[in-house]
């Protein structure tokens, strides 16, 4: 019965499910960076391109 309970208290002591909630945790903040970086720089580099495939265009022979 002491070894039985030695190994549910080893098991409740593991910080394997700690670990896993980290990762989770600064994946879900990557991502979030990612969206709201995409979002707020999106209307300028779509600008921006677009003004690049504009210049490109005009100045290609006919």
């Amino acid at each position: 019965m002491l070894a039985y309970l030695s190994v549910l208290l080893d098991r409740a002591r593991g910080d394997r499910g700690a670990t896993a909630v980290e990762y989770g945790l600064m994946v879900a903040l990557i991502a979030a960076v990612i969206i709201i970086s995409v979002i707020a720089l999106g209307d300028n580099l779509d600008a921006l391109f677009g003004g690049v495939a504009d210049d490109v265009a005009d100045n290609t022979p006919a």
